[in-house]
């Protein structure tokens, strides 16, 4: 399943005020791992910034006054989200701003059951306790030292982190990694029967040029990478 993991930054806190959207950083997992494919843009308030709002993101209104408007980044931003479900923390608030830049514009707001909130994940999963996107990092051992100031596309990323570990996912997939080569020693059961002489295999070498080919078209770090440092 593809997910798109979100995080914005604004000139403050109401769009119903006046704020603005400044940032839209997001980050595409595809069963729970993330795919090395991201959308990042900054964007022009066209009004000033405030102190406090400068203090958070360190975003200026003169750093910001040359980057495109909203209306000229839209339909890039839709095309990556695409339908996928939207994995943001504190949900309501990143939305709000989105969907009031859409409604200035007169495109569709992005329905609300798309949304999948991990602060009230976390809330449910760690009661009573501060669920930010730093603690949860250190709850989970996820390295957030990069982050002196918010910035949505580092933010974005390490939620993709906080995700997977709040919904088990990671864990999920140690134990099936471990649990796999210890079936066959498990009471009862049958010792596993090994080829005399292994298949050759069907893969050719046009194969992995054209696997290659098109891994080269998925972006900066695609996680295929990994496997091909390996081999």
């Amino acid at each position: 399943m593809r997910e798109i993991v979100l995080d914005t930054e604004t000139t403050g806190l109401d769009p119903l005020r006046g704020d603005r959207l400044v940032e839209i950083g997001c980050v595409e997992i595809f069963n729970r791992m993330p795919t090395g494919q991201t959308f990042h843009v900054y964007i022009n308030p066209e009004r000033d910034m405030p102190q406090e709002a400068f203090a958070v993101h360190g975003l200026s209104a003169e750093f910001l006054s040359t980057k495109p408007l909203f209306a000229e980044v839209v339909d890039e931003f839709l095309e990556f989200i695409a339908d996928a479900p939207l994995v943001i923390h504190n949900a309501s608030f990143d939305i709000g701003f989105i969907n009031a830049e859409l409604g200035k514009i007169a495109r569709q707001p992005i329905p609300r059951d798309r949304l999948v909130d991990t602060l009230l994940l976390a809330r449910r999963k760690h009661p009573g306790v501060s669920n930010r996107l730093d603690d949860l990092c250190s709850r989970y051992a996820i390295d957030n030292s990069r982050r002196t100031k918010h910035g949505a596309l580092l933010d974005a990323e390490l939620l993709a982190e906080v995700y997977i570990d709040l919904i088990g996912a990671r864990q999920s997939q140690l134990i099936l990694a471990e649990a796999a080569p210890s079936r066959s020693s498990r009471p009862g059961d049958a010792p596993r029967r090994q080829r005399e002489t292994p298949l050759v295999a069907r893969v050719t070498d046009a194969d992995r040029i054209a696997h290659r080919e098109f891994v080269a078209t998925l972006g900066d770090k695609p996680i295929w990478n990994e496997y091909f440092g390996e081999a």
